[in-house]
């Protein structure tokens, strides 16, 4: 009890000796008071304001969304036994799978056998790409592999994107590892690709160019 009697008595002499310079003073004090809190509240403030700033998640569009127009789209002609035949367009890298996916799949009519043997599903389209499924017993068009080397004979052009790879080896200087290599390089554009991919020599080509087509 005599502690706190002595303490209390200190503060009272305290705030009797600084009264008057309190009383004196009360102004700039306040002000430099007020100035003191408003200071600890700005920097309460930036620092908060930094905190959040820095926690945000900023999600990027991404660059392919932004301009959809820039997607590159192929077109291809695909016809013949096909449940949809007609001029689609379809992705870049779209393959000849593809194609035949978007024309509904091929018919109840498609020699499937043939497709099987002669067209690789796997090949790239490019721009201006034809696709022709022949029906079942069209593929040869009734003809048996000598009439069909003999009708070459005759001048009619061999397809080297649907011709069977029997009907190419009747090609001059076609054997069956050439003809079965044409096959899964297809899908061609033009007949210099054959070249172009190095399916055949040009000393080959040079013998076979004006007996094949693509269309």
């Amino acid at each position: 009890m005599l502690r706190m009697r002595t303490k209390c008595m200190d503060t009272k002499e305290l705030i009797l000796k600084y009264l008057p310079v309190l009383k004196k003073h009360w102004v700039p004090l306040c002000l430099g008071a007020l100035g003191t809190i408003f200071f600890a509240y700005g920097l309460i403030g930036l620092f908060l304001t930094n905190k959040t700033a820095s926690d945000d998640i900023v999600f990027e569009v991404n660059s392919a969304q932004q301009n959809p127009s820039e997607t590159r789209i192929i077109f291809v002609d695909i016809e013949g036994a096909v449940v949809k035949p007609g001029l689609y367009k379809l992705p870049q890298d779209s393959r000849i799978q593809d194609g035949l996916i978007a024309a509904g799949g091929v018919s109840a009519t498609a020699d499937r056998e043939y497709v099987a043997k002669n067209l690789n599903l796997a090949t790239k389209l490019t721009d201006g790409a034809k696709i022709y499924i022949p029906s079942i017993g069209e593929a040869l068009s009734g003809m048996s592999a000598l009439n069909a080397s003999s009708q070459n004979l005759a001048g009619s052009l061999i397809n080297i994107n649907t011709s069977s790879q029997t009907q190419l080896e009747t090609l001059s200087g076609i054997g069956p590892v050439t003809a079965s290599k044409i096959v899964g390089g297809r899908l061609y554009n033009s007949v210099e690709e054959l070249l172009s991919k190095k399916i055949v020599g040009s000393k080959v080509f040079d013998q076979i160019k004006e007996k094949i087509s693509v269309y």
